[in-house]
Formats: structure tokens, C-alpha cells, sequence
């Protein structure tokens, strides 16, 4: 996936445990990508092209979203 939007100026800070930070580092290990941002930005891709889940609830906190947990277990 290219990037189309020109030189990247813009940092996100995203608080992650170490469960959710092996699971990223697996990935990125077994797809093969040169780094920890390369990989969230190709699997933010993936998920933003996506249509396998609905919407979200919008009445849970932001710490209820978790990256292990499956959208329909969050709760």
C-alpha cells in the first residue's frame, strides 16, 4: 500500500499493554515489516478498508477498545 499522503508530520500517541504490543510485533514479524510503525500503519489500513465488522458502540470508554479482544467481546 503506497502512501498517499505526502511526508508524514503528524505523531499518535496510542497507550498499548504487552499483550497488545506482542501481538502487533508478532505480526509485523510474520508479514515481514521493516518496523513496529510500518506494521500499525499497514494494519490501520487493512482495518479502515475492512466491512468483516459493524460499527462500534458509542456509549463504551475509549479503554474498552483493546487490540487482542475481538470487536464482538468488547464490553
Amino acid at each position: 500500500m503506497s502512501d498517499q499522503g505526502g511526508k508524514r508530520t503528524l505523531k499518535l500517541q496510542v497507550m498499548l499493554n504487552d499483550d497488545e504490543i506482542k501481538a502487533i510485533d508478532d505480526w509485523r514479524f510474520d508479514h515481514r515489516l521493516p518496523s513496529r510503525a510500518a506494521a500499525i500503519r499497514e494494519l490501520l489500513s487493512r482495518g479502515l478498508q475492512g466491512k468483516e465488522f459493524g460499527n462500534p458502540e458509542d456509549s463504551k470508554p475509549s479503554g474498552a477498545f483493546g487490540v487482542t479482544t475481538p470487536p464482538d467481546e468488547v464490553g
